[in-house]
């Protein structure tokens, strides 16, 4: 006899590929998704911090590098030496509609890995200086994963990639998202959503919320 499985309640990511803070979260977060994966389900949408008017030369936005540097004191994330020198350099546009185009195209090669794609792609652009705006980016890390980044490429040339990433900006609205990273936990039934903690709560507050929430809504 086949066994139904239910639905499990949802822990909804809404970060942006360009937001340092996102970027200093994605450990902690990865340690709260493993601890607790066999009992929600984890997604991630982007949530648009630098569209419209706002996707400018990182130069434009002069508190960066004080923002990273405290971001590394408060959470150990490093910022590497490409990326320095792209920061330094100041002309790379930060464009969050392409880098969630880009990551929608990925994530529609795993949605199951949908956290995965996401630290993939703050790690191409902090680490090794990447502009998430070039296909050539989002190629490199399906490939790198071992998927076909030909897939991933279709996706952004025929324009799905670029309607997704507008679904996920509407998505935040709705939630009501307007900061990055926000951790929300759904329902099984989609009628409760709730904030699951700041971006710097350690992993036993995290999960303490996350079992009272469990409990209250069994």
């Amino acid at each position: 006899m086949k066994v139904a499985h239910l639905p499990l309640p949802t822990v909804t990511y809404v970060m942006d590929a360009y937001c340092g803070w996102c970027w200093g979260y994605a450990e902690r977060l990865a340690e709260f998704a493993a601890a607790n994966g066999h009992r929600v389900h984890f997604t991630a949408i982007s949530g648009g911090l630098f569209t419209g008017a706002r996707a400018a030369p990182i130069s434009a936005f002069p508190h960066i590098p004080e923002a990273n540097a405290r971001i590394g004191r408060l959470t150990g994330a490093t910022f590497g030496p490409a990326y320095q020198q792209l920061l330094a350099q100041g002309s790379m546009v930060m464009d969050s509609t392409h880098a969630a185009a880009g990551y929608a195209a990925l994530r529609a090669l795993a949605p199951e890995r949908a956290l995965y794609w996401a630290h993939r792609l703050q790690d191409a652009f902090y680490q090794r200086g990447r502009s998430l705006s070039e296909a050539g980016t989002i190629a490199e890390i399906a490939t790198a994963a071992g998927y076909d980044a030909g897939t991933a490429l279709g996706h952004l040339a025929d324009g799905s990639a670029l309607a997704w990433a507008q679904a996920d900006f509407a998505l935040a609205r709705r939630l009501g998202v307007d900061s990055y990273p926000t951790l929300l936990w759904t329902s099984a039934d989609g009628a409760a959503v709730h904030a699951l903690g700041a971006a710097g709560s350690a992993l036993h507050e995290l999960n303490a919320r996350l079992d009272a929430l469990l409990h209250d809504h069994a």
